[in-house]
């Protein structure tokens, strides 16, 4: 049934029972200096940490600007957030695996790249085995630009001088490596992994940044792949019992990658003292003191639609007009989603909720505040007080203070 009331779904966004401060800094990257300044200013007045939370709406334009600002502040950030398995370096390692086993011939550009990605021979535990890029790349100029087996290639390597002796046991690995079935695609596939846990990981670890959410994320996905390998022989059993299926390495591959962009679940790090940084469709039926909500601009906080419709067919449906009525409005023609993710965002606070927006872009555009401020009673801070609480002597604005001053566990110990 088409609800008769259809331009509900822009309906505003009521004022929260708690007060709520907003934050203008002139970037992005001020905005998310300034909210995690403040989270630093909080917990230095003995807030715990698991009693803040940082929400956002999408975190794709968000993780990379909150993750510098809380190192700089010396906060360790959790983000929530759906892991996506296929741009992490363990799936993209065994996804090249399959690439360089597919087909009769392979070029050298394929052939090399699972090294790029940190392949370890499987029975190998030794840290420091990995090739350097540079290595790689000479290896890469010394080859002829044809395509050949790889039985071939190792027959070419052999024989060559310059060429490193660890790219030639990898290319004697590729050529022994059994034609695709599932029970060898899984164990195979699960070699390769395992072996990137043991010496691949650490390697990220070394150079990883004393927050480590570079290492949490790359075992984040070991682990993943690991599971999608597990399920990966059965889904093949299925799969290769199509006729119209070919029994291959690429085969493998294909599937290995849908398989793994159906991403469930989320993922929270381990860290008992870090801070949970929310998308806001995941903070539904939560209940924290205080509560950040960055990123409030137009086009951001709501997100600009992508519909092919024009606007005023749109409206025609959303308002029921004429033979329009007949037709179902969708949601993503208005604010609806968005602005109830912003709805629950302001609920979830229990003590104060502190709205963070910037007002130009890194090209000096104007960028606008998000409509949903407009509808709520908000506390804004002034420049002077933004500056001190960014300062090294931080001082907390007074505002802020007052929602220290109602919360009855602010001044107590973790």
């Amino acid at each position: 049934m088409i609800p008769p009331n259809r331009l509900a779904l822009s309906q505003q966004v009521e004022s929260p029972a708690v007060p709520v401060v907003e934050i203008a800094a002139p970037t992005q990257r001020d905005e998310a200096r300034s909210a995690m300044a403040l989270v630093a200013g909080l917990r230095e007045h003995d807030v715990p940490v698991r009693d803040i939370a940082v929400v956002v709406r999408d975190l794709d334009s968000y993780e990379e600007p909150l993750a510098r600002a809380a190192r700089q502040h010396g906060v360790v950030p959790d983000f929530w957030t759906q892991l996506r398995v296929t741009q992490t370096r363990p799936f993209a390692l065994i996804n090249a695996v399959c690439e360089a086993l597919a087909g009769d011939v392979v070029d050298k550009q394929t052939l090399l790249r699972p090294l790029a990605y940190r392949w370890t021979p499987p029975a190998s535990a030794d840290g420091h085995w990995q090739i350097s890029p540079k290595t790689i790349q000479r290896t890469k100029t010394a080859l002829p630009e044809v395509s050949m087996t790889r039985a071939e290639w190792v027959d070419l390597v052999e024989d060559a001088d310059e060429i490193d002796d660890r790219v030639c046991l990898y290319l004697q690995w590729l050529a022994n490596v059994p034609e695709a079935d599932p029970e060898t695609a899984a164990t195979v596939l699960g070699e390769v992994v395992e072996a990137y846990a043991e010496s691949g990981l650490p390697e990220t670890k070394a150079s990883d940044s004393p927050a480590l959410l570079e290492t949490e994320t790359d075992a984040s996905a070991v682990r993943r792949v690991r599971k999608l390998i597990e399920r990966l022989e059965n889904k093949l059993t299925d799969h290769f019992a199509r006729p119209s299926v070919e029994q291959s390495w690429a085969t493998v591959g294909e599937l290995a990658t849908v398989m793994a962009t159906q991403r469930p679940g989320r993922r929270a790090h381990s860290h008992a003292q870090g801070l949970d940084i929310f998308e806001a469709n995941d903070i539904w039926g939560l209940d924290i003191p205080y509560v950040i909500a960055a990123g409030l601009v137009d086009s951001e906080w709501p997100a600009t639609g992508d519909s092919t419709l024009q606007p005023e067919f749109e409206e025609r449906i959303l308002r029921g007009s004429g033979e329009a009525s007949a037709l179902a409005p969708n949601t993503s023609w208005t604010t609806a989603h968005d602005r109830d993710h912003f709805a629950d965002t302001l609920r979830a606070a229990s003590t104060g909720v502190i709205a963070t927006r910037h007002t130009d872009t890194t090209d000096d555009e104007p960028v606008h505040p998000s409509p949903f401020l407009s509808s709520i009673d908000t506390t804004q801070l002034s420049d002077e007080e933004r500056q001190q609480l960014r300062s090294t002597d931080r001082k907390l604005p007074a505002s802020i203070k007052t929602m220290l001053s109602s919360d009855p566990e602010a001044e107590t110990d973790e």
